[in-house]
C-alpha cells in the first residue's frame, strides 16, 4: 500500500475565527505556517480602505485563496425575489474572481419562501453556476443543518446531481455532520472530484437536537478540530475522504467567541496544531515546517 503523503499546504483557517484587522488575521495565519485562508465577504466589504485594498491586501499576504463565503438563501425562489438574489450572486461572483478564489461557498436555503421541490432548487444552481463558467468559479453548495429542504451532504448531493453541470459541487461540513448525525456511509455515494471543498470543526458537547441549539453552536461555540469531544469522527471522516480519493482543501470554519477575544497568533497557533493532528496522528503523513524539518511527536491538542 502506498503511503498517504501531504503536507501543510492541506489545510487553511478561515478568517472568521480571528478577530483584528484584514491584514492582521492574513499575518498571523501566514506566521502559523499556513499557505491558504478561507475568506468571509465580511472581511473584504468592511475594510476602511475599501474592496481594492482587501484584494489588495489578500495578493500581497502570499497566500493562497481556499474559498470565498458566503451565498445564502439563493435557490428556490421566484420572481423578484429570484432576480434579486442573482444580482446578490453576480456581485458576490465579481468578489470572488477579483480574489482570485477558485471556489464560491453556497450554502443550503433556510427560506419559507423558497420552494421545496428538488428540480427548482437543482434548475437554480445550474443557473447559478452557469454564470460562474467564466469568470472559472467552482460553486460548492453546502446543506445548512437547518436549510428548510436541504440539511444533510446527502441531500446536497442529490440536487448537485439532478443540476448536471461540471464547476457545481458539494461542500462538506463537519459541523453539519455531527449536527444531523448523518451517516458517513452516505460518503459512499458521491464523486471525490464533485467534492470542491471540505470544512471541520468541534464543539464540545455531545448532541444538539434543537434548530435553535444548532444555530447558537454553530455561529458561537465550535471549535478546532481535536479540541472538543468528537474527535474520533472528525478523524474517520478525514480518513474515509481520503480512501475515497478525496484530494481538495481542507478549511478550518471555527465561529467561536472566546477566540475572537484572544490574540491572532494565539489562535492560528491552536489551529495549526490541529493541522498537525490531523496530518501526523490521524493521516499518519508528514507536515514538513517552514525550514522543512519534519514534526515527530505531535500529540493531540489539548482544551
Amino acid at each position: 500500500m502506498n503511503p498517504i503523503i501531504g503536507n501543510l499546504a492541506d489545510f487553511g483557517m478561515d478568517t472568521i475565527s480571528l478577530a483584528g484587522t484584514l491584514e492582521g488575521k492574513l499575518s498571523a495565519v501566514k506566521q502559523a505556517g499556513f499557505e491558504q485562508i478561507m475568506l468571509n465577504a465580511r472581511d473584504i466589504v468592511g475594510h476602511p480602505n475599501g474592496i481594492e485594498a482587501a484584494v489588495s491586501a489578500v495578493k500581497t499576504s502570499g497566500l493562497r485563496v481556499t474559498g470565498f463565503q458566503v451565498l445564502r438563501d439563493f435557490e428556490g425562489l421566484s420572481g423578484h425575489l429570484h432576480e434579486y438574489k442573482v444580482d446578490i450572486a453576480k456581485s458576490m461572483l465579481e468578489m470572488c474572481a477579483a480574489l482570485e478564489s477558485k471556489v464560491l461557498l453556497v450554502c443550503s436555503s433556510t427560506s419559507t419562501h423558497a420552494t421545496q421541490d428538488y428540480e427548482s432548487l437543482a434548475k437554480d444552481l445550474r443557473k447559478l453556476a452557469m454564470l460562474a463558467i467564466p469568470k472559472g468559479i467552482k460553486v460548492a453548495y453546502e446543506g445548512l443543518s437547518w436549510g428548510r429542504t436541504i440539511n444533510e451532504f446527502a441531500q446536497a448531493w442529490d440536487i448537485v446531481e439532478r443540476a448536471d453541470i461540471p464547476n457545481l459541487g458539494i461542500g462538506i461540513d463537519s459541523f453539519h455532520i455531527l449536527a444531523t448525525q448523518s451517516s458517513l456511509d452516505d460518503l459512499e455515494i458521491i464523486d471525490p472530484e464533485k467534492i470542491f471543498l471540505v470544512q471541520l470543526a468541534d464543539f464540545m458537547w455531545q448532541e444538539i437536537p434543537s434548530v435553535e441549539e444548532r444555530i447558537t453552536t454553530a455561529r458561537h461555540f465550535r471549535v478546532f478540530p481535536g479540541e472538543g469531544v468528537h474527535s474520533e469522527f472528525l478523524a474517520d471522516l478525514v480518513t474515509r475522504l481520503y480512501k475515497l480519493g478525496y484530494r481538495g482543501d481542507y478549511s478550518f470554519e471555527v465561529f467561536n467567541d472566546d477566540y475572537q477575544q484572544l490574540p491572532l497568533n494565539t489562535v492560528a497557533a491552536r489551529a495549526r496544531r490541529c493541522a498537525q493532528w490531523l496530518g501526523e496522528d490521524v493521516l499518519k503523513r508528514s507536515l514538513p515546517l517552514p525550514n522543512k524539518i519534519r514534526l515527530r511527536n505531535i500529540a493531540r491538542p489539548s482544551t
